[in-house]
């Protein structure tokens, strides 16, 4: 029996070349997959070819952006994909000047207490996912970070991690305790190797994911991070990254340096790593007011006078 392929459609001149764009420039998958998506929405709202926009549309666009009842921050980020293809692809400085930026709203990240952190690992639903979180907390790394381990990241003579082309591109080194070093140790005595063979031992992952010479999924271990919240209790609206958000509080309210939290989660601006500093509560509660300097006599309070007239 024959099965049917997909007919896979043609991709028009202008996408393209697009394609070509961002790729020469090197940007990731995801970014390439949201600037795409934000150029069909563009097309689809006018009717025809981007190419053939005028400055008015450009304008017009963004506010039905905003009356669509679209949130800020996915209203510049589709604004970001298009201005690419304005200034990039199509050479059209004329209408990329017309795209603006609205200011996004500054929220704090939801951090979790330790006592949570403890709850939530010991609801692990499996040795894997319980090494995972541990990993997750202990070094303050991404979901992305995690999954993409491999057995030669691990550095147990100066006891780190390498991470290796990151967010951003970025190389970094985080410290590696000494019980997830161990953890470590029990999971490779653990871990299937159905799917290592041809593969240098240094080069394996070490939470490989079903498919050959592939790691879990990020997605997989999301599941896995929920599961166990859900299971330890957790009510607040936490995701696998409030694991980082936590670490780097804990680290500040233990009275690390700030530049060293910076460099371990890898942040190029200090302003990014401070805004940490908001929700350390152990921090807040530790703060003198300038209140408590002061000698303020407590002034007695009013008696009410009985509204009786037979009192007087």
């Amino acid at each position: 029996m024959r099965t049917k392929t997909k007919p896979t459609m043609p991709v028009s001149p202008l996408r393209q070349r697009m394609i070509d764009d961002m790729i020469a420039r090197k940007l990731g998958r995801e970014s390439q997959r949201g600037h795409i998506a934000a150029c069909v929405r563009f097309a689809a709202w006018l009717k025809r070819s981007p190419d053939t926009a005028t400055a008015d549309e450009v304008r017009a666009f963004q506010t039905h952006l905003i009356d669509s009842g679209l949130s800020i921050c996915n209203r510049n980020r589709i604004m970001t994909g298009l201005k690419f293809l304005l200034k990039v692809t199509l050479r059209r400085h004329d209408l990329a000047a017309e795209i603006y930026h609205l200011k996004e709203p500054v929220r704090l990240p939801l951090v979790l207490a330790p006592e949570e952190v403890e709850r939530i690992i010991a609801h692990a639903p499996s040795f894997k996912a319980h090494v995972m979180l541990i990993i997750a907390y202990g070094c303050g790394l991404r979901a992305g970070e995690v999954v993409r381990l491999r057995v030669c990241d691990i550095d147990g003579e100066q006891k780190i991690i390498r991470i290796v082309q990151s967010k951003g591109r970025k190389d970094r080194h985080v410290m590696l305790p000494a019980e997830v070093h161990m953890l470590l140790r029990e999971w490779w005595c653990e871990r299937p190797f159905c799917n290592d063979w041809g593969i240098p031992s240094d080069e394996r992952w070490i939470f490989p994911g079903r498919g050959e010479r592939q790691h879990l999924t990020t997605r997989q271990l999301s599941r896995l991070f929920h599961e166990a919240a859900d299971a330890a209790g957790i009510t607040k609206r936490v995701s696998l990254h409030s694991l980082r958000h936590s670490f780097a509080t804990h680290m500040l309210e233990q009275g690390t340096d700030i530049r060293k939290i910076q460099a371990v989660l890898g942040h190029d601006k200090l302003d990014t790593t401070a805004r940490y500093a908001r929700v350390a509560t152990g921090l807040i509660a530790k703060l003198v007011s300038p209140l408590e300097q002061l000698r303020i006599k407590r002034r007695p309070p009013k008696t009410r006078r009985s509204k009786d007239p037979s009192a007087k």
